[in-house]
């Protein structure tokens, strides 16, 4: 099936010959619907965190910051923006000249709201000696658009979000880059100073990314007090997948060489083992506010952190305890109801000796820990919080998206359907053990979480495998807690019109 010259690619991009037939073995047999116990609410799974236990929290955190612990915030930044300009090249490609959806409309009636405005007129007056109100009096509507996204201008459409200008600021507008480093200043900062950010990029962009931020590296540094350690990741070619055809042969290009295609975002947890952190922050790269909205943001971050190194530090000292081989029975009892209630694992097990009951915390304390912000459902898209049977029968709570659902199963569907909440991508995560050992964050993956998607190319259908998503099943056997955060914290920006929401506005 495969020619010398397809396995000399596998070499190159340094993925085995069994890597590939397992990816076609999913291809052919499709991946496992997970089972789903409940969606996970506020009665069940979901903390809503009171307002006496928060002071505790936050004095956790900031106790920890001032410790010798490392701390990093970890923002996936790869993503191209050209989906968040797919209603402005479809206006390209109509047949009329004049703005007519609702959304051209009011993209051009606020146009002058967007931090990019300045950078657009000039690349206007560059290209057509015109700027962008005499274009629009003479219906060149689409002249304005050809300069944001084509590569002649601002080349919008084919650079990653973290390099578009989001926020207007007196001093100088500012990207989601700029603005993850500013934010990271406010709950990640060691107190001596040091702030420490890690950026996965693509290839193609990473040298011009380095010398965005170096560039504006130190003004900022200056400003806010602070001294950043800025590093950068680029998806490793191990993690591409093959893809088929619809016969789940390996498609191949017009060459006769096979097609690869990036793994999607599960392929990171590979980058995320590589980073020596003892606590991560995970934020997508468009979920950023103004200056004026960011103390908040940070104040749940922090209460988010303090929950998970208050936790760890009990797991840590039942670990010890377990270790140590001194320990009662009513320590264990005391364990398991740690396990059973504030980690929220069901197990269907029978300790029928305290050997059998240790080695089984054991086995569920000493794993990863994370705590994710979870907002209530207001109809914004992304996967949702449920109650999940796991592999070895227990049961514990995870993260889905409706790729993993069966849609077939009517008691899935509603279950996914009546979820109150929603999945951010807010989460805060401990990656080392209680002796300070790092953690091997891939072998906690569930491999078996990954689903099938299809595309085309060259107008051919193909089928496309994607990886277990970084906070799906690429986390699904870590410690998990799941905590209310209000939905001011999340603010995407999917579409560029988003950017006009008044929560992207500097002006209150």
């Amino acid at each position: 099936m495969f020619t010398q010259h397809d396995l000399e690619l596998l070499k190159e991009k340094g993925i085995s010959q069994d890597q590939l037939n397992r990816q076609l073995t999913y291809f052919s047999r499709g991946f496992p619907f997970l089972q789903i116990l409940a969606p996970a609410s506020v009665q069940r799974g979901i903390i809503r965190v009171q307002q006496s236990e928060k002071e505790e929290y936050l004095k956790s955190w900031q106790d920890y910051l001032k410790g010798e612990k490392s701390v990093t915030k970890f923002v996936p930044a790869s993503g191209a923006a050209s989906r968040m300009f797919k209603d402005l090249y479809a206006f390209l490609d109509a047949n009329y000249e004049v703005p007519t959806t609702a959304f051209e409309q009011t993209f051009f009636a606020h146009i002058r709201q967007f931090a990019f405005f300045v950078s657009l007129d000039e690349a206007c007056r560059d290209l057509y000696k015109e700027d962008i109100s005499r274009l629009c009096e003479e219906g060149r509507y689409k002249e304005v658009v050809a300069a944001l996204l084509h590569p002649e201008g601002l080349d919008y459409g084919n650079r990653p979000k973290g390099m578009l200008l989001f926020h207007t600021y007196p001093e100088g507008n500012r990207t989601p880059m700029g603005e993850h480093l500013t934010e990271g200043t406010l709950y990640a900062r060691r107190a001596d100073g040091l702030v420490r950010v890690h950026f996965t990029v693509s290839e193609e962009h990473k040298e011009l990314i380095e010398l965005l931020v170096a560039a504006r590296k130190l003004s900022y540094e200056m400003k806010l007090g602070a001294r950043f350690s800025v590093t950068y990741s680029i998806q490793k070619p191990a993690t591409d997948t093959l893809a088929v055809d619809r016969d789940n042969h390996p498609f191949r290009e017009e060459d006769g060489s096979l097609l690869f295609r990036p793994g999607g975002h599960g392929a990171l947890i590979e980058n995320l083992n590589d980073i020596d952190s003892d606590i991560i922050f995970i934020k997508n790269i468009d979920n950023v506010v103004p200056d004026r909205l960011k103390e908040q943001e940070a104040h749940y971050k922090k209460l988010l952190a303090g929950m998970l190194v208050t936790m760890q530090r009990r797991a840590f000292a039942y670990l010890e305890k377990l270790d140590s081989g001194r320990v009662t029975s009513d320590e264990l009892e005391e364990m398991l109801s740690f396990t059973e209630k504030e980690l929220c694992i069901i197990h269907s097990e029978t300790f029928d000796a305290d050997e059998t009951l240790m080695a089984y915390l054991k086995r569920k304390l000493d794993r990863p820990f994370r705590v994710c912000g979870m907002v209530k459902n207001e109809g914004e898209p992304g996967g949702g919080p449920f109650l999940v049977v796991n592999r070895d029968g227990t049961a514990s709570l995870q993260i889905l998206e409706s790729s993993q659902i069966n849609k077939n199963d009517p008691r899935a569907m509603d279950a996914f359907r009546n979820g109150s909440h929603f999945n951010p991508v807010d989460l805060v995560c401990g990656v080392k053990n209680y002796q300070g050992d790092k953690f091997d964050l891939t072998k906690f993956v569930d491999h078996n979480t990954g689903f099938i998607s299809h595309k085309s190319k060259n107008g051919k259908e193909l089928k496309a495998l994607e990886l277990p998503g970084l906070w799906n099943g690429a986390m699904s056997d870590w410690n998990t807690l799941f905590v209310e955060v209000p939905v001011s914290t999340f603010n995407p920006v999917k579409t560029v019109n988003d950017l006009l929401r008044p929560e992207h506005q500097q002006a209150v």
